[in-house]
């Protein structure tokens, strides 16, 4: 019997034209059937959003044997949708967000459209894994992720994940000295807004802020593998139940 090519759903937040994802998509292409979705322009931090008040379309932007590629006018989570729910022809074997042009360790796993990619994609049943690089410019060098990459992908794509589990991957800039599997840095954004008053107008302001980071030097937290030159991998759940205070919960109601 003929092996069946798996076909791999990408999108991202940083729009369908980013450099992360199509280096993403050049390191994949030797792994399966790619059909890409993404956003016309930048959707970065939109998390799980969707466009509740009015319609999304797609078009389709290229066509070549094993690849197709559409851009949406909606969220990367509609965009993983919208696929899934009317254009592709059967479910995806693996959806792959980014790769994002910046970090999604910690709490930005929250924030992250990327990661609304995987997390959607969880939900719907399928193995489905975020790549972010610590770098935000547009230029970012990618070329040294490609082995990490197809590595995490082909083991992804071999063993599967757990029910509700995907995995927030983050690499650091520069040379990898390895793998880390880790937990999420416990930590918050404080300081977030910069003032940037208009003429007679005081009450205008940029998102921004420094994330700190209230974890121990303990070597197990994604921010700790990051700052220390390894890739970092969080397996992340979807079930946001508090299964320990179940219990003690009841006895307090």
């Amino acid at each position: 019997m003929e092996k069946k090519i798996p076909l791999i759903l990408v999108s991202n937040d940083d729009g369908v034209h980013a450099k992360g994802i199509n280096e993403l998509i050049r390191f994949l292409r030797p792994l399966g059937n790619i059909v890409v979705m993404a956003p016309d322009s930048a959707r970065s931090g939109s998390g799980c959003a969707l466009s509740i008040t009015r319609p999304v379309s797609y078009e389709q932007l290229s066509e070549e044997p094993g690849m197709t590629v559409y851009s949406c006018s909606g969220t990367p989570v509609e965009c993983i949708k919208l696929a899934c729910g009317a254009v592709l022809d059967r479910e995806p074997d693996l959806i792959v967000g980014g790769i994002n042009h910046g970090d999604n360790s910690g709490t930005n796993v929250h924030y992250s459209g990327t990661m609304g990619i995987a997390i959607e994609g969880c939900l719907k049943g399928i193995p489905s894994i975020g790549f972010s690089l610590c770098d935000h410019t547009p230029g970012a060098d990618f070329g040294h992720l490609e082995a990490h990459v197809r590595h995490i992908t082909s083991v992804v794509l071999q063993y599967g994940l757990p029910a509700r589990t995907c995995l927030n991957v983050n690499f650091p800039c520069g040379k990898i000295k390895g793998i880390k599997v880790c937990e999420q840095a416990v930590g918050q954004w404080q300081r977030e807004w910069d003032p940037c008053p208009r003429k007679g107008e005081a009450n205008y302001f940029w998102l921004s802020g420094e994330f700190i980071n209230t974890d121990p030097a303990n070597g197990k937290s994604d921010n700790w593998a990051l700052a220390n030159g390894y890739a970092a991998i969080t397996p992340t759940t979807v079930d946001m139940t508090d299964y320990p205070f179940i219990d003690q919960l009841k006895e307090r109601l």
